[in-house]
């Protein structure tokens, strides 16, 4: 077993596949009693030497949908601010450091899935460091004299503990990069443009972003339903008697109403850490000086919400629903000729949720100085297509979690290892030098590298879409 020595004491893990792993490293104290709802607080340190063998609690959250298997119990408590690291040669200097941020529409998830077991992905020679964060009301709900956004508060103090520690494990603090999928795409971006995470990484990669962010009105009527489905004032003191599980079971009380969503939180406007969407920022050019590879999966809305059947889809409502307006239809139709409604609507619904966002980033991030690369996902899973989510197995080279299952049937196709080892090979590659491998994309060339089998490189893919809602720019 090695043994490291951290800012809080020592620590020690296990090795499999000449990887050496470390579970479960508190780089914060646990967010419970007068820390309930506060920002991270720096952890107790220990004397000895501790055993680092185990993941860390998931922070509280409910069972992603019914039936799956619930991440977080009662007896779980609070105590889950920890982060996981793994390493080619913790005896080794100056290896890059990829530090990894999940999804889960800023309600679900925990660094302990199985899905990012990074035991593949540092056999590239990387340092991989996972954590926990806070989501739902723990994470990002809204109180009144409470700083907003502790999710990214804990994504800050992750950071702050590698720019600490990582040296110990043979990593680099001098070339981090930060990855995430999904809310963790958004979180990575808000993130490198946010002053309180200047100087904590260098290049970020961000897959699949969405559009997300709360504006405090929209936060504080949130916090007011659930206080009101609780039968308690909407104050720290009054929801921080609640034990973790009561909250969660009023958690979702805004989303039983006319607002009916797939959640109701995310990053709140508190022109501190968070100005606006995702692209915000850039386009008022900040956060130029942060390289950024960033893209989608073509087929966005599959796995995220059901498509209807074609004859109970009327597209111009579906337009209007997005915000483009029932004209939009038209153009749609126009756009993509000879695709089904069926097909159309997932298109609308793709666009809307990922696909112009992350474009959107795209644009404003390379507007504003940066070095910038696009991608689009477009292999196939054989139940879902290319949906959202499928790109994270191929990321970490794990076929074989319920997760993986989802998109790649069991057991997976043929040309998952092919294609899993490229992707993993630019990201590895970007994450050392800074060159993921294909030109970069910038307004007069906007090159996208097209994530298939073997990979393209082409023109941006999306130009109907793009067009579609500019002319509207529902943002």
């Amino acid at each position: 077993m090695t043994v490291v020595v951290t800012s809080a004491g020592k620590i020690r893990g296990t090795s499999r596949d000449q990887i050496a792993c470390f579970r479960g490293i508190p780089f914060a104290a646990p967010p419970e009693g007068p820390l309930r709802f506060r920002p991270p607080a720096p952890p107790a340190p220990w004397d000895g030497v501790r055993d680092t063998l185990a993941f860390g609690a998931a922070p509280p959250q409910l069972a992603p949908a019914p039936g799956a298997p619930a991440i977080w119990r009662p007896g779980d408590g609070l105590d889950c601010l920890t982060a996981n690291v793994w390493t080619p040669d913790p005896g080794a200097a100056g290896l890059p450091v990829m530090v990894w941020i999940y999804g889960g529409m800023w309600k679900h998830g925990s660094a302990r899935m199985p899905q990012y077991d990074a035991t593949a992905l540092a056999g590239a020679g990387v340092v991989v460091v996972t954590f926990n964060y806070r989501v739902g009301f723990e994470g990002f709900g809204h109180l009144p004299g409470i700083p907003d956004n502790r999710g990214l508060r804990d994504q800050i103090a992750a950071l702050q503990w590698v720019q600490d520690n990582i040296a110990a494990f043979g990593g680099d603090n001098a070339n981090v990069t930060v990855f995430g999928q999904s809310a963790g795409a958004a979180s990575a971006v808000l993130l490198a443009s946010a002053p309180a995470a200047r100087g904590l990484f260098r290049r970020v990669i961000a897959q699949s972003i969405p559009a997300g962010a709360r504006t405090r009105a929209e936060a504080h009527a949130a916090t007011t339903a659930i206080a009101e489905a609780a039968g308690l004032p909407a104050t720290w003191d009054a929801l921080a008697s609640l034990p973790p599980e009561a909250l969660l079971a009023v958690q979702d009380a805004p989303l039983r109403g006319p607002e009916d969503g797939f959640t109701a939180f995310g990053p709140v406007v508190d022109d501190d850490l968070v100005t606006g969407q995702p692209w915000t920022a850039f386009e008022a050019g900040v956060g130029g000086d942060v390289d950024l590879i960033c893209g989608f999966t073509h087929e966005e809305y599959r796995g995220q919400g059901p498509v209807p059947a074609a004859k109970d889809i009327d597209l111009g409502q579906v337009t209007e629903a997005v915000g483009l307006g029932k004209d939009a239809a038209a153009a749609y139709r126009e756009g993509y000729p000879g695709l089904s409604d069926n097909a159309l609507f997932t298109e609308v619904l793709s666009d809307a949720l990922v696909r112009m966002p992350t474009t959107r980033v795209a644009q404003a991030h390379t507007r504003a100085g940066g070095r910038t690369w696009l991608y689009d996902f477009t292999w196939q899973g054989p139940a879902l297509g290319a949906a959202h989510g499928i790109d994270v197995p191929f990321t970490f080279g794990n076929p074989n979690t319920r997760y993986a299952a989802l998109f790649l049937g069991s057991p997976p196709p043929a040309d998952f290892a092919g294609l899993s080892e490229r992707l993993r090979t630019a990201w590895t590659s970007f994450a050392r030098t800074g060159d993921p491998g294909w030109p970069r994309f910038t307004p007069d060339q906007p090159t996208t590298r097209i994530w298939n089998l073997p990979p393209t490189d082409t023109a941006y893919p999306l130009e109907a879409s793009r067009q579609i809602w500019e002319r509207t720019d529902p943002a």
